[in-house]
């Protein structure tokens, strides 16, 4: 009887997961990552082995109300500049007003700077970065999906982004020792990850994924299916 009920259980969890659909948005109208592409399939990849689905597209005319609707999450993928007109940006932000959720990739922060409401979103804008290098991690919150399969330390070869128009509200997950490279800007409490309950919504940003080499490491896969997770709010 217990193993009956516990493949009901799992028959259950699985069936109400399988809905999730989650739009990757990876258009780019400035410097164009590498790694869009094998992120983009990294990211199909997690959702064939977690229960959501993925869609892959650089159309910007997609961002209607109706469309965005139809998704539990939008990922921006290593987006830069300006991405989307007006009517597209008041789309997007009623879609995060209606409870959708949003997950920030590397340059997503590189990303709508002319849009205020966008900074609140993402929780940061980008500066600057010096050359890639491997640099120490610290974890500052290890219950969180994004961060809990790692040790209190992280090394990890990567782009590291220096940061301006920092929120006040985002939730830090990992940050980035100075010490431990050249070129960083934003003192003793670098932020590299967080998340935040904002205007209707949720989202999660990782400073990560510049390199291809990050979309086939273990622990940064793990950490960006934490976001997902979040954002989807899965228990």
């Amino acid at each position: 009887m217990k193993q009956f009920l516990l493949l009901i259980l799992i028959g259950f969890t699985s069936l109400s997961y399988a809905g999730d659909k989650v739009l990757v948005f990876s258009k780019t109208d400035g410097y164009r990552h590498k790694s869009i592409e094998v992120g983009a399939e990294a990211i199909k990849k997690l959702g064939s082995e977690n229960q959501f689905e993925v869609f892959h597209t650089e159309d910007a005319s997609l961002f209607t109300y109706k469309n965005l609707k139809e998704y539990q999450l939008v990922i921006f993928l290593n987006t830069t500049k300006n991405v989307l007109n007006e009517s597209q940006e008041q789309a997007f932000k009623k879609y995060i007003n209606k409870g959708g959720s949003f997950l920030g990739v590397h340059a997503a922060t590189d990303t709508e700077f002319n849009w205020p409401w966008y900074n609140k979103l993402v929780g940061a804008y980008f500066l600057s970065h010096p050359k890639q290098c491997e640099a120490t991690m610290h974890v500052q919150d290890g219950e969180h999906e994004a961060t809990k399969h790692l040790n209190e330390t992280w090394v990890k070869h990567d782009e590291w982004y220096n940061f301006k128009n920092i929120s006040d509200a985002i939730n830090v997950v990992l940050t980035v020792d100075e010490d431990s490279y050249e070129g960083g800007e934003n003192g003793d409490f670098h932020p590299i990850a967080w998340y935040q309950e904002f205007d209707g919504g949720r989202m999660f940003y990782t400073a990560l994924g510049h390199t291809k080499e990050s979309y086939t490491n273990p622990k940064f896969l793990n950490h960006l299916l934490g976001g997902i997770i979040y954002c989807l709010n899965r228990k």
